[in-house]
């Protein structure tokens, strides 16, 4: 026993046993972290994989079709027997006619299985898939069935064709409220005006009768126009509407679904390999490509996608020079007594305040405060209306770079103080300014340390929500901060965002279950613009550390 003893006492004083227990730790945190990625990575992936449709048979008759989704065994109790029970989880699909995604069967009930060859997914704009089997289609007043040889042929080219018209609708439809927008605006400063205070006095009645008359004359201008895009837009509708595809369920329920509503249609169980992987690439690319739908549950995050990058960029370019000129001042010129020791104690507090109090700094600082004496210098007219003084993605990027500035600080400082004392005495020697040092020698050789800073402000930055949430992200934004409309960059406008879709798709959801896939695949997104985002920052530090030829960390 006592050889024993004093083996462990001679192991910890070497040290061996801490070595160890870091070496197991490390091991720990890095078989957590590749779960945690493997989890995403399989069920986010494998969310735009095209499943075969599984049609099965019940005792009391009933019929369902859909992609299986687990097979689990459930215990029960049954008297004093505690027996396990096989059962099957369906994607049935055909939400605006069972009201559910999702159906549990127990396999005992069950009283035949079977792949049809016949089974058609359709993917739909509104009421997620629709599981079933094709009956007609109807083109106009010509109907053609499922017998005709030419079924599947006509319906790809009208398919085809409702695609077309559906996009030059949406065009339609955007040149018309382009034409209208001066409208819509002067409209606005007009019921502005009548509403104010002193909407009766000479000056605002001359405004408002300038308005009016400003509107009928556009309204004439534009007349022959807006009429002839109408016309266009509805005939193009009258012929959308008669491309038709009648479908019915597995139990024979009929439905008749507009070609045009369909964003892709397949048969699922006669794909090859090939047809497959091409489904899952267009499926893919319009996960970030396209736009949300059906409450954020299904389409794609392009503007979320956007809202994150755009908020980054500006967060970056807001948080890396405020904390460069402090650590600046803090290593370089501040006298280093009780005053600057404070500051550094605070400046590192700061990085522990809760994410949620900076931002209810940001929505009392930057938007009531900043906001409101921008709107009532700069947009008087539109007032109570709000424009720089409600949320947007300025408040939001200017919020989170102050969350971020302790970690920029921090770093830059270290990076300033591996810069060689004998390269700033050197310079210094030969006749150089302060300011010169700094410029030429300090400011080149610290840039790694100033990279890391911003390495861990994006990382830190990207994935915050709170702050978001009371600073201008929303739900849905159809307009996107940068268009083609003067001044191209709107910062006063709201914004959508990685993360929150994250939370509203999880857990603010009418059908959190359905909309599981889509939250993985979302998180995989976010985590994959994170590590582009580092490794571009990583990329130039190591490039600066070649060329400067030093290690700052």
């Amino acid at each position: 026993m006592k050889q024993l003893v004093e083996i462990i006492r001679n192991i910890r004083k070497q040290g061996d046993l801490y070595v160890h227990g870091t070496g197991v730790g490390l091991a720990i945190a890095l078989i957590m972290i590749l779960a945690m990625l493997y989890v995403i990575l399989v069920k986010g992936l494998g969310f735009f994989w095209p499943a075969r449709l599984l049609e099965v048979h019940t005792k009391e008759g009933h019929r369902y079709l859909g992609e299986l989704k687990q097979e689990v065994t459930r215990k029960e109790q049954l008297d004093t027997l505690v027996v396990w029970i096989p059962e099957i989880q369906l994607k049935i699909g055909n939400r605006d006619i069972y009201g559910l995604d999702f159906v549990w069967l127990k396999v005992e009930e069950l009283t035949h299985q079977h792949y049809p060859q016949h089974a058609l997914t359709i993917e739909r704009l509104e009421y997620g898939n629709f599981y079933g089997f094709p009956v007609t289609l109807q083109i106009g007043e010509r109907q053609i069935d499922t017998t005709n040889a030419a079924f599947n042929d006509s319906l790809q080219a009208a398919f085809h064709q409702a695609v077309r018209n559906r996009e030059r609708l949406q065009k339609l439809e955007n040149a018309i409220n382009h034409l209208m927008d001066p409208i819509t605006a002067m409209e606005r400063d007009l019921t502005l005006l009548r509403y104010r205070d002193d909407a009766y006095t000479p000056a605002i009645q001359q405004k408002i009768q300038l308005l009016e008359e400003k509107i009928a004359h556009y309204h004439q201008q534009i007349k022959d126009r807006y009429q002839a895009l109408m016309r266009e837009y509805q005939q193009l509708k009258n012929h959308t509407a008669g491309l038709v595809l009648h479908v019915a369920t597995a139990e024979g329920q009929k439905k008749a679904i507009p070609l045009a509503r369909i964003v892709r249609y397949y048969y699922p169980n006669q794909l090859s390999l090939m047809g497959r992987l091409a489904i899952y690439a267009a499926r893919l690319w319009e996960f970030v490509s396209a736009e949300p739908r059906e409450s954020n549950t299904e389409g794609g995050v392009f503007p979320a996608i956007f809202g994150t990058v755009l908020m980054v960029m500006i967060m970056s370019a807001a948080v890396v020079p405020l904390g460069v000129m402090a650590a600046l001042y803090l290593t370089e010129y501040a006298h280093q007594g009780p005053v600057i020791r404070l500051i550094r104690i605070s400046i590192n507090n700061l990085a522990g305040v809760p994410s949620i109090v900076m931002g209810m700094f940001g929505l009392g600082f930057f938007i009531y405060i900043i906001g409101g004496s921008i709107d009532q210098i700069f947009f008087p007219e539109r007032l109570p209306t709000p424009t720089f003084g409600t949320g947007g993605i300025l408040w939001a990027s200017l919020t989170l770079a102050l969350l971020t500035l302790p970690v920029v600080v921090v770093a830059t400082e270290e990076g300033l103080r591996a810069v060689p004392q004998a390269n700033k005495e050197g310079a210094l020697a030969l006749g150089a300014t302060k300011w010169l040092v700094i410029r030429r020698i300090i400011l080149p050789n610290a840039m790694p340390g100033i990279l890391t800073g911003l390495i861990l402000a994006i990382s830190r930055g990207a994935g915050e929500v709170a702050p978001l949430m009371i600073t201008g992200v929303v739900k849905l934004a159809p307009n996107l901060p940068i268009d083609g409309t003067f001044p191209f960059l709107h910062l006063e406008r709201k914004f959508m965002h990685l993360g929150f879709h994250i939370y509203d798709v999880g857990f603010q959801s009418p059908n959190v279950e359905a909309a599981e896939p889509m939250v993985y695949a979302t998180a995989l997104l976010l985590i994959g613009i994170v590590i582009g985002l580092n490794l571009v920052a990583i990329r130039l530090r190591n490039n600066l550390r070649k060329k400067y030829k030093i290690s700052v960390f």
